[in-house]
């Protein structure tokens, strides 16, 4: 039968219990002994486990959000390739279990010994690094601080640094952060006061004893760890009689000690509390070693990222949305010249020039509205990001401009008011029907077809331009879209559009019909592909076959998205509409 193992934290030094902050494997997937299983994270470290042998996982015993220690079972693995026979396998099993005892025994005493070996030179060195600390803090003078042991590591690259010269440090706050391949850590200052110098810079190497920066002690009591030192200083008899001969500066040099003991009854914080504010400007993205570490070989930047984990944690598939929304965006080639990103679209421009006017002469300055800030920021965006293209096109309206009259004259006591809008809006909805790549939206590589048949008509209004929708324009008449159309406008001049009603369009018209021109390029509503300009309709001599009659003819300007649309469509299209303009009785059909 296969040998199924049970993979548990390990050491992982002075934490008690660690948060599991990511997952990294999924029951079914085929691991590496040494490869991450987890990443756990403490207050002041976050770190990955590893899985001490090779196999398939078979279940996942933690979830996000666990609480872990030492000996916790993280996951079963069934062994790469068979043991053999049921008896084989009890006798490896046996053998493995007595292997590992002996394992764990040989380690504990080695631990032991360890231990006592480093208990005493690490009291003498402490003794005599706290006492040279409590003397420049005293004094005012210069401390080194350094990096403390880190654990089982050698060396790790220093990947952040969180000071400069001239900061304020307190004690206990982060300095650096520290990365090995397994795990990522802040390094606290050993004492407070101002840094002179930053010894390291990001991607040195560091170990323990490695300088990080000089500080100018700040002058404060002694550190908590001087009072031992002033204890072994009382054990000595010749100490002791200098200190009673010199009477009034030892207890001088004692008093200070007291506000230290009464900091070292306070409970330890998190290296970064003190550092709150500084770090909040930084940016400090949230981050596992392995994330990081995949970042760094893609050349991206976290503080880019916002993380879609826990606590806006940044994970490997935001690093991997990152890259693809990067290479998606065609950047623009460099320029000598200053320039500022588009946001959106990766374009550099030239800077907007900024002009003292007042050197040329008399000026006013007027506060844009609310709606042209609002509709100016969706404009440039649409006019970078859309590739637009116009089809120009004009079409006969003479006997639909003479069944217009009729009709208004008709439906005057009704209240109903037709103008060449409302006929406008069935005519495109007859075209969208016919082409419906032109009632559609862009969705990333996929192009969004839609079934319904929403027009939005520009209205303009004192307070800038707004796009009022006449929703399932297909399903009303002309005089129901008139009528509509009547109450929108007006809604529009009193400022009274709720957001719904200027939402959902599938397709625009900008009519200038009523103050003039000939033609203009109007700018498209995205999402949408499409929309229709038209200017003021003129009387024209048009060729009949036999001889040039008097027309009243409509300038059409239909712009298209031309990633979706091309030119011979929108061609078809814009000829369509004015067919059906030139004989409205085609939308029957």
């Amino acid at each position: 039968m296969s040998n199924v193992i049970e993979i548990k934290v390990p050491d992982i030094g002075d934490f008690s219990e660690v948060e599991v902050i990511e997952l990294l494997v999924a029951p079914g997937d085929t691991i590496k002994e040494e490869q991450s299983l987890i990443t756990v994270e403490s207050d002041k470290a976050s770190m990955e486990i590893p899985s001490s042998a090779a196999g398939v996982v078979k279940d996942i015993n933690v979830k996000v959000g666990d609480k872990v220690a030492e000996g916790k079972v993280i996951l079963t693995l069934e062994a790469a390739g068979d043991a053999g026979s049921d008896k084989g396998a009890d006798q490896q099993t046996a053998a493995s279990q007595d292997k590992e005892a002996e394992t764990q025994d040989a380690a504990a005493a080695q631990r032991s010994d360890d231990k006592a070996k480093a208990a005493g030179d690490s009291q003498d060195a402490d003794a005599q690094e706290d006492a040279q600390s409590a003397q420049a803090s005293q004094s005012g003078g210069t401390v080194e601080v350094t990096v403390p042991d880190i654990g089982d590591f050698s060396e790790v690259e220093v990947i952040e640094v969180l000071v400069a010269a001239g900061d304020k440090v307190s004690q206990e706050q982060s300095l650096i952060t520290v990365e090995s391949d397994k795990a990522s850590m802040e390094i606290p200052s050993s004492d407070e006061g101002e840094v002179e110098a930053v010894l390291v810079k990001v991607g040195d190497k560091v170990a323990k004893g490695t300088a990080i920066v000089t500080l100018k002690a700040s002058g404060a009591a002694a550190k908590p760890a001087a009072a031992p030192a002033g204890d072994n200083a009382q054990s000595q008899p010749a100490d002791s009689k200098a200190d009673k001969a010199e009477g009034e500066p030892a207890g001088a040099a004692k008093a200070p000690a007291a506000p230290a003991e009464t900091s070292a009854s306070h409970a330890r914080v998190s290296p970064t509390a003190a550092f709150g504010s500084a770090v909040s400007s930084r940016s400090v993205p949230h981050a596992s070693p392995s994330v990081r570490k995949f970042a760094r070989e893609l050349g991206v930047d976290l503080t880019q990222i916002t993380g879609s984990g826990e606590k806006q944690r940044i994970t490997h598939d935001d690093v991997r949305k990152f890259v693809k929304a990067a290479l998606s965006v065609a950047t623009s080639s460099s320029s000598t010249t200053t320039s500022t990103q588009v946001g959106g679209g990766g374009l550099s421009v030239l800077d907007w020039p900024n002009i003292d006017f007042t050197k040329f002469g008399p000026i006013e300055s007027k506060p844009l509205s609310r709606i042209k800030k609002i509709s100016g920021a969706n404009l440039h965006r649409n006019w970078v990001m859309i590739p637009h293209v116009t089809n120009n096109e004009q079409a006969d309206i003479t006997e639909l401009e003479a069944f217009r009259v009729s009709m208004n004259k008709e439906y005057e006591k009704a209240g109903v008011k037709f103008t060449m809008l409302a006929f406008l809006i069935k005519a495109v909805v007859s075209c969208l029907q016919k082409f419906p790549e032109f009632n559609a939206s862009l969705s990333g590589d996929n192009l969004v077809l839609k079934q319904y048949f929403h027009v939005g008509f520009a209205a303009d209004t004192p307070n800038g331009l707004v796009v009022p929708v006449v929703r399932d324009a297909d399903k009303k008449t002309v005089s129901q879209i008139a009528k509509e159309m009547t109450e929108l406008a007006k809604l529009a001049r009193d400022g009274k559009l709720s957001p719904a009603q200027m939402q959902g369009g599938c397709f625009s018209i900008s009519s200038l019909g009523g103050i003039g021109g000939t033609s203009f390029t109007p700018i498209i509503n995205a999402p949408e592909v499409a929309i229709l300009g038209v200017s003021k309709s003129s009387m024209q001599p048009v060729w009949n076959g036999k001889e040039f009659a008097p027309r009243l003819m409509l300038p059409l300007s239909l712009s298209y998205d031309h990633r979706v649309i091309d030119g011979a469509a929108a061609a078809r299209f814009n000829a369509h509409l004015a067919a059906i303009l030139a004989d409205f009785r085609r939308v029957l059909i």
